[in-house]
């Protein structure tokens, strides 16, 4: 059995964990004291970025994959674009409906915001499900981008996500057991 690795200690000193949120049940892990912390948010950023190379665009999820994209596209020194719920972008879109934990959803790209054969690594904060994340990655490929690798903060490891997010690379900073 390979060992799997130990979280970065600047990122689990700032994540808190919230119980019963956003339903009785539900451990939340709490990110926003990450974002509060100049230094946690510059070694998130070099940390998603680490190995990334000849990418075109970051597409970040909403709403706090905008964080951790924006800050990755930063890095990378690439543009970024906003994968948003329904209704929020103006002009042409392509949208999709997934699958959630507890229902769907629809997320939309701005159908001139991925060109053609753009190498794109799509950010979010948490991959949970993997619905999300996949539906970001099909939106890209629909609009002819290469998903070159699916990043995110934390990876809750007991909903099994990456299952839906195969054959995408996916690189966690904190796989949660």
């Amino acid at each position: 059995m390979s060992q799997q690795p130990s979280p970065p200690p600047w990122l689990v000193d700032v994540v808190h964990d919230i119980e019963d949120f956003p339903k009785p049940g539900i451990g939340f892990k709490d990110l926003s004291p990450l974002w509060r912390s100049s230094s946690a948010t510059s070694r998130c950023a070099v940390a998603l970025a680490d190995g990334l190379e000849n990418i075109d665009v970051v597409v970040g999820v909403e709403a706090r994959g905008f964080l951790a994209g924006m800050i990755t596209a930063q890095r990378l020194g690439v543009g970024f674009v906003a994968a948003r719920k329904p209704g929020k972008l103006p002009g042409s879109i392509e949208s999709i409906e997934y699958d959630l934990e507890y229902g769907s959803d629809i997320l939309e790209l701005q159908s001139s915001s991925i060109a053609a054969d753009d190498r794109v690594v799509i950010i979010d904060d948490v991959i949970a499900t993997g619905g999300t994340a996949a539906a970001a990655a099909a939106l890209v490929s629909r609009l002819g981008g290469e998903v070159v690798e699916i990043r995110a903060v934390l990876e809750l490891m007991a909903l099994d996500g990456r299952a839906k997010l195969a054959p995408n690379r996916v690189h966690s900073l904190w796989e949660v057991r």
